[in-house]
């Protein structure tokens, strides 16, 4: 049985996540908000921002390869597109990294690494 690869970092293709979830997000303008009337005002300056929340059970040394792309300030990022079915690329960066150990091995354990992929 065949898997999409559902992430791509820099070129590197990450391994089988056990959650992925995306969202689309709308930027609005300072000038939205409620009007002296009561009515909501939307100013819409950016629609469709991407932030995608992806979990993984990774070995250590994934740990330390997904915990060094935290510290990068841009990825370049092919993902799978819940929306469209299809695969995109852009421009994103690594928010809320979270890893717990999940189980203690004779090999520094098998870990879970959750975190928010944002758009820029």
């Amino acid at each position: 049985m065949a898997y999409i690869q559902y992430l791509n970092i820099n070129g590197e293709d990450l391994p089988l996540p056990t959650a992925y979830s995306m969202n689309l997000n709308d930027v609005e303008a300072d000038s939205s908000g409620e009007t002296e009337a009561g009515t909501t005002q939307r100013d819409v300056i950016r629609s469709g921002v991407v932030k995608i929340q992806v979990s993984f059970q990774v070995s250590p040394n994934w740990l330390r390869r997904l915990s060094a792309l935290r510290r990068e300030s841009i990825l370049t990022v092919r993902y799978f597109d819940t929306e469209t079915l299809d695969f995109k690329v852009t421009q994103m960066y690594i928010d809320g990294f979270k890893s717990t150990l999940e189980k203690d091995t004779s090999y520094k354990g098998l870990w879970k690494v959750s975190f928010d992929l944002n758009e820029y």
